[in-house]
């Protein structure tokens, strides 16, 4: 009686404390220690990551969570085994997205202005439209709006700073940039549901040291705006992301 007793008392404790039930060990804490760092991953599946040295750097965190002292050679063939399996996924998620990759289409001359929301910003931006669709270039030009909880950015074709400043004169403007230039990327329907597809391409743009000034995107299309002096580099880095 007692027996069935002790029985059912870890069977309770089990099922509700069903962290027990997976025991940690190494090869499971190093891939969720390196699943939380997407830049060491990335370097990883490149190659360019001494595992001694890295297995020295994660051995202290490996060990608070296994709760045990923890062997490097073990960190070291936990990794060499994590490593082809994290390219192997990596390579297949994204060549299938990648491949679906449509147009690029860049455009130059470009002004960023960044003003605090306000209760009269929303007038002013259909103004602004008001305008733009009576204008005669109307048709050759960028205008888009990105509203934050504190803040709303405007990228608009340079040639629209005038009547910007104008519209939004009793605004509070935060930053005005200029010179800036946008590369549009369409995106097959699938990247909604593969998780990393952004990071993938801005982790290929901030390698190369280039900033990015503001992203504007939608479901199936992404907008990244860059400084003129950085569009060349941009647009090749991803026109060889396409070709993968």
């Amino acid at each position: 009686m007692l027996n069935c007793l002790f029985f059912c008392y870890f069977i309770c404790f089990f099922a509700t404390n069903p962290q027990y039930v997976k025991m940690l060990t190494i090869p499971i804490v190093v891939e969720e220690v390196i699943k939380k760092k997407p830049f060491l991953e990335g370097a990883l599946i490149e190659g360019l990551i001494n595992l001694s040295a890295l297995a020295r750097q994660l051995r202290p965190e490996i060990e608070q969570k296994i709760g045990k002292p923890v062997n490097e050679s073990a960190v070291i063939m936990a990794l060499n085994r994590l490593v082809p399996r994290l390219s192997l996924t990596s390579t297949m998620k994204f060549k299938r997205i990648i491949a679906g990759v449509g147009d690029i289409i860049v455009r130059s001359n470009l002004t960023d202005f960044t003003y605090n929301n306000t209760a009269t910003l929303y007038g002013r931006q259909e103004e602004l439209l008001r305008e733009i669709h009576s204008a005669t270039v109307a048709q050759d030009i960028l205008c888009t709006f990105s509203q934050g909880i504190y803040e709303t950015t405007l990228v608009v074709s340079s040639s629209l700073e005038g009547i910007v400043e104008r519209v939004f004169h009793d605004e509070i403007l935060v930053v005005k940039r200029q010179n800036l230039s946008s590369i549009t990327v369409k995106l097959p329907s699938e990247n909604t549901s593969v998780p990393g597809v952004y990071y993938y391409i801005f982790k290929e743009l901030a390698w190369d040291n280039i900033n990015i000034a503001e992203v504007i995107s939608t479901s199936n299309e992404f907008t990244v705006v860059v400084s003129d002096a950085d569009i060349h580099r941009a647009f090749t880095i991803l026109m060889q992301t396409k070709k993968i």
